[in-house]
């Protein structure tokens, strides 16, 4: 774990790269059974029309019916890496549960609000995967200068002068982000006949908050 980038906005982002053979296959998986898995739309807040489930191991199967399309090797991997972010902020005291990972193939127009997430239980980390993404995002309305077309933004709890609150990185497939639950974060609409594909996924995380208070 020692290839990856903190990003600070009050509540800390990690970013690594998830290994080439894992990208390849979520890709496959995805585009050879997109008709066997279940649309995820009911269960989110994203205007995107394909949305799709991989990945379901929760308490609440009135929701959803539990279901997993991912190698054990990849829920490992997706399990190792939250646990990297909960002892790199030096949380104490926890359990975690990896809960849910669903593809966004979002197309033009489509776009997510800014956004929270949870899971059975209220505290826990969210995570983006970039698994492809359009090689153009088309023509800037307006201020080219400052695109925002396919941006995906992630905005900070902290606050006042000077502070560090917005996050909008140059993405690349492959790119892995992690960050908690109560993170606010969307994406911006593009322009164009490609698709921009992520998998989301989240882990609850209970635990203690007195332990972990005042740690750095």
């Amino acid at each position: 774990m020692k290839d990856f980038e903190a990003v600070f906005l009050g509540q800390s982002i990690l970013k690594y790269r998830v290994p080439l053979c894992y990208l390849k296959t979520l890709n496959h998986i995805y585009e050879t059974k997109v008709n066997e898995l279940i649309p995820a739309n009911n269960s989110l807040v994203g205007k995107i029309k394909k949305e799709y489930s991989l990945y379901y191991n929760s308490g609440q199967e009135k929701k959803m019916k539990n279901h997993n399309y991912l190698p054990f090797e990849i829920t490992r991997w997706y399990t190792e890496h939250f646990k990297h972010y909960l002892d790199f902020n030096k949380i104490e005291d926890y359990s975690m549960k990896f809960l849910s990972a669903w593809v966004n193939e979002m197309e033009q127009y489509e776009y997510n609000p800014i956004h929270t997430h949870q899971g059975d239980i209220f505290t826990g980390l969210s995570s983006v995967l970039i698994l492809k993404l359009p090689k153009d995002y088309g023509k800037e309305i307006s201020a080219s200068g400052f695109p925002q077309n396919g941006k995906l933004q992630m905005l900070g709890s902290a606050s006042g002068q000077f502070a560090n609150i917005d996050y909008q990185p140059e993405l690349k497939e492959g790119d892995f982000f992690i960050f908690p639950y109560d993170m606010r974060h969307g994406v911006y609409p593009f322009f164009g006949p490609e698709t921009r594909r992520t998998i989301a996924a989240n882990c609850d995380v209970a635990y203690n908050v007195i332990k972990s208070r005042g740690v750095i």
